[in-house]
């Protein structure tokens, strides 16, 4: 037996306080697991995302006779995808929004959150945060960016920040305003990248290509 959400929930980095890690979208799978005072821990089945889900979401996930079934991808099969992904981070660009750490549905995204959305839409999962989606992609050079890679900033030890890259030199992504915007926009990796771009082209890892949808480690369990 599977479980799916019914509509949108939110799933918390702890079994109390606010802090949010992630969200999970209507038809989302995901495995209950321990409860923690009025607080249920969560994995999400299409990337193994983890959270707790507060006492007045838990009617929102409901039983299922069926079981998450990962979706099976080749870079062959990704391709004539990609114009939908692009499409949709184009359009919540486009739609009023702020920049939520945490978020990954309509209208309210963080940066990994935008990307993992974007893809979903497509029918391709991710995994969740930056620092993850920069493990799973096939690592490019910077001079074979093609639109639809993922283009990866941060520090030394770690990738913090990650955009859809759209051609021409410029990416999408999703950041807040201690990085100059309060939400998603378009930027250039070129001479012409603006105060915003700068900021990011001193962050600069590198870039990645989606080749497979995520396989999760525990499927129909």
């Amino acid at each position: 037996m599977g479980y799916r959400c019914r509509r949108v929930i939110h799933l918390y980095d702890a079994p109390t306080g606010e802090g949010l890690a992630t969200q999970a979208a209507a038809g989302r799978w995901l495995y209950p697991g321990e409860v923690q005072g009025e607080r249920l821990w969560v994995t999400l089945a299409e990337d193994d995302y983890g959270g707790w889900v507060a006492e007045p979401d838990w009617e929102a996930i409901v039983p299922t006779e069926a079981t998450y079934d990962p979706p099976q991808l080749n870079r062959a099969a990704i391709l004539p995808r990609l114009p939908t992904v692009l499409n949709f981070a184009l359009q919540a660009m486009g739609q009023p929004h702020v920049y939520l750490w945490g978020g990954t549905v309509p209208p309210n995204f963080d940066c990994s959150g935008l990307v993992q959305a974007a893809f979903a839409q497509a029918g391709i999962w991710l995994p969740r945060d930056a620092y993850q989606q920069e493990a799973f992609v096939a690592p490019i050079a910077r001079a074979d960016l093609a639109p639809g890679d993922l283009v990866f900033f941060g520090t030394a030890a770690r990738a913090t920040h990650v955009g859809i890259y759209l051609g021409n030199q410029q990416y999408i992504h999703c950041s807040g305003l201690a990085q100059g915007r309060n939400g998603i926009g378009v930027d250039s990796l070129g001479a012409d990248r603006g105060a915003i771009g700068e900021i990011y082209a001193q962050q600069w890892r590198g870039a990645g290509r989606v080749t497979a949808s995520y396989q999760p480690r525990r499927v129909n369990a």
